[in-house]
């Protein structure tokens, strides 16, 4: 299958699995690669000394491209830029921030980069920072979001229109038939997140892998709009959180009440109840945890099934 986006990447597939925080170690990313799409590891999560391991432990596991995620709203992305730098990371996804900051730096150093965008206005920034191509991210996702709140069937056409880089289509995508949807409104590839959660390999906790498979429709909301909006699957974090927004608490008390390490006690370490549980509206088409390969290969044939099965009308 040849697109912009393997071209760009090198890779057989034109899957990227999310570079999701507690989720995406080295043992997920390795497997989408050697299954042919793109891996990332999720930095946003990892101090610059468990990155530059997890970096090296991927090297090992896969021969094939993979990539880091880097969300630009963290205090050590300096620090976190260096090892990527030092270890000669080659693909670097960029998010949460403003991609003029840290592109020319990563160009430099013959790094890809692409940047999350979730409207038009930022992917034309992209285009002026010198970017390799752009994530277009729905309201759909799940974890931190764009407030324009525009979805994924929207926002694509209109960056498609806007600029000619490749163009990777994320949220609300889960399945092969997402992904033709996707590629047909514009985009040259797909990035997945909340399907890889629920897989062998993902670095979630079971428990949250297990309340993924629960999740239905409507289960996920979008909150926090005032500070940073998150999708969450709904928990008594989230009840908290929307009590305090209806009260019309300011940000800084919003802040205090998320504290430090919700997002890990929730994913990683397994608290349903107290952590903070991000997860995209796909959650509600995902009942099974496979092997992160047998995901690729699964949304591959589904999606070949579905093209055909357009190709008769």
């Amino acid at each position: 299958m040849k697109t912009p986006v393997t071209s760009l990447f090198s890779i057989e597939f034109p899957i990227i699995q999310a570079g999701m925080v507690w989720c995406s170690g080295w043992r997920l990313a390795a497997a989408v690669s050697n299954a042919g799409g793109l891996g990332l590891l999720g930095a946003g999560s990892m101090p610059p000394d468990v990155l530059a391991e997890q970096i090296r432990k991927c090297r090992a596991a896969t021969g094939k491209p993979f990539g880091v995620n880097v969300p630009l709203l963290f205090s050590r992305v300096n620090e976190q830029f260096d090892v990527i730098i030092r270890e000669g990371v080659k693909i670097v996804f960029t998010s949460a921030g403003n991609p003029a900051t840290w592109t020319p730096l990563l160009k430099e150093h013959g790094i890809t980069v692409v940047h999350v965008v979730a409207s038009v206005k930022s992917a034309l920034k992209c285009g002026q920072s010198g970017v390799d191509a752009i994530v277009a991210e729905g309201f759909e996702a799940g974890g931190h979001n764009g407030k324009e709140e525009t979805t994924t069937f929207t926002l694509v056409p209109l960056i498609r229109r806007a600029v000619k880089l490749p163009l990777i289509a994320a949220g609300g995508i889960a399945t092969g038939r997402g992904m033709l949807a996707a590629m047909a409104l514009g985009a040259d590839g797909v990035q997945i997140g909340s399907r890889f959660v629920a897989s062998e390999e993902s670095s979630a906790h079971q428990a949250f892998k297990q309340r993924v498979l629960e999740s239905a429709d409507g289960g996920t909301f979008l909150t926090l709009k005032s500070v940073m909006p998150v999708r969450l699957i709904r928990n008594k974090f989230f009840e908290e959180i929307q009590a305090f927004e209806a009260n019309c608490a300011s940000p800084g008390t919003l802040e205090t009440l998320l504290g430090k390490g919700r997002a890990r006690q929730g994913m990683f370490e397994g608290d349903m109840e107290d952590g903070e549980l991000e997860i995209g509206q796909a959650a509600a088409l995902i009942d099974t945890i496979r092997p992160a390969g047998e995901i690729v290969g699964e949304i591959i044939a589904e999606f070949e099934t579905a093209k055909k099965e357009l190709q008769v009308l």
